[in-house]
């Protein structure tokens, strides 16, 4: 192969067939945002750099890509996520007092691909919602969420509920120092009991039995129980055990498998509440992934309460069943001729009614089912007519 031709590692094409089926669901995802509320914004795929980090944490550092800007030598970054710069735009420059929903459907670049990714670059498909920290908002955007992912996929659905804000009540209540919390978080995450072990000894036998528990709080609601059991000297624990059984009676319907996990704590450097993990069956890497960080906005001057969720649109459509536009619109081939007025008109007719029809430019044989066409243009005695290739 030639070397001009190569890409970089984990940066690939998207070919016509499936850039189709993708931008068809991105069209659906997004209308079913609008009409609930949710308005479209665009920001742009560069920043300085300073601004794209805000608030995101040293993990979002290391997976943005980093260049010089020739117009003012400052260093600018491309974005490889899209949640700060939503946040950015509700602070700056929308300024609305009261809730408001933003939608977006852009590409990211990331230096290395995530866990379970193939591609350095995705085109993230998400909602964000501002202004409201009841846990109806919470509420509204899982459902959202799941309402996305169910216009077109058929599988069944695993959601994984976590929550940061009871891992952080326990930590407030050990009073423990920045590096401590994180690492202590990082434990958690990972389910490292030996560290948790060795961590723990600095504490009584008391606080020792909570922070052992705490890996092991997984499985179904029942947990939640268990959960408030444990945790019943811990302040503020309770209100986020709480938060997790609604959002948990708001959803378990609505997907086939619902998971809680009190250690999981993905983000943790910037989101503040609960979690949020959404698995389609045969897939090994979650599909979406959203919670509640409503601390992002105070490095921009404006803390508010904020939740949102993005999935990866890409693998959304690998995981998508037929869709109804593929199943129904036709593929029509036409002659070539400027001159027969009756067959342009024809062909305006067809395509404002939603038919594909390509015009044959070289007039050779081939074989139009091979190449996607299911009907054909043909001349009778006076008009023109479709005719189905299977006829």
């Amino acid at each position: 192969m030639h070397p001009n031709w190569l890409l970089p590692e984990f940066v690939d094409d998207v070919l016509p067939r499936e850039a189709k089926r993708v931008e068809l669901i991105r069209r659906k995802v997004l209308d079913l945002f609008a009409v609930h509320g949710y308005e479209l914004v665009s920001p742009p795929l560069i920043e300085y750099l300073e601004s794209l980090l805000t608030g995101s944490g040293q993990d979002l550092e290391l997976q943005t890509f980093k260049l010089v800007d020739q117009m003012s030598g400052k260093t600018l970054g491309i974005r490889a996520d899209l949640t700060p710069q939503i946040a950015r735009l509700d602070a700056h420059l929308l300024d609305d007092p009261g809730v408001t929903r933003l939608c977006y459907a852009d590409r990211v670049i990331k230096t290395r691909p995530a866990e379970g990714d193939m591609s350095r670059e995705a085109v993230q498909l998400g909602a964000e919602l501002f202004g409201c920290s009841k846990i109806s908002a919470d509420i509204e955007i899982n459902r959202l969420m799941i309402q996305s992912i169910r216009l077109v996929v058929n599988r069944p659905l695993t959601i994984d509920l976590g929550s940061v804000s009871i891992a952080q009540s326990v930590s407030d209540w050990l009073k423990l120092d920045i590096n401590q919390s994180i690492s202590f978080f990082e434990a958690l995450q990972t389910k490292d009991t030996a560290a948790l072990k060795e961590f723990s000894m600095d504490y009584e036998e008391g606080a020792q039995k909570i922070i052992m528990a705490l890996p092991r709080l997984y499985g179904d609601v029942s947990i939640l129980d268990t959960a408030r059991d444990v945790l019943t000297g811990v302040p503020g624990a309770g209100q986020g055990i709480d938060e997790l059984r609604n959002v948990y009676q708001s959803i378990k319907d609505e997907v086939d498998h619902v998971i809680l996990d009190l250690a999981e704590l993905r983000g943790f450097r910037y989101h503040s509440g609960m979690v949020v993990s959404v698995y389609v069956e045969g897939e090994t890497s979650p599909i979406a992934r959203g919670g509640r960080y409503d601390h992002v906005g105070e490095s921009f001057g404006r803390s508010r309460p904020a939740t949102g969720f993005t999935i990866d649109l890409r693998r959304l459509t690998q995981c998508a069943s037929q869709l109804a536009l593929e199943e129904s619109q036709r593929k029509i081939w036409a002659p070539c001729t400027h001159d027969d007025s009756d067959l342009l008109e024809k062909m305006k007719s067809l395509r404002q009614s939603g038919d594909i029809v390509v015009e044959d430019l070289l007039g050779e044989e081939m074989d139009l089912g091979s190449q996607g066409y299911t009907h054909k243009l043909v001349k009778d005695a006076q008009s023109w007519s479709v005719v189905s290739l299977n006829n």
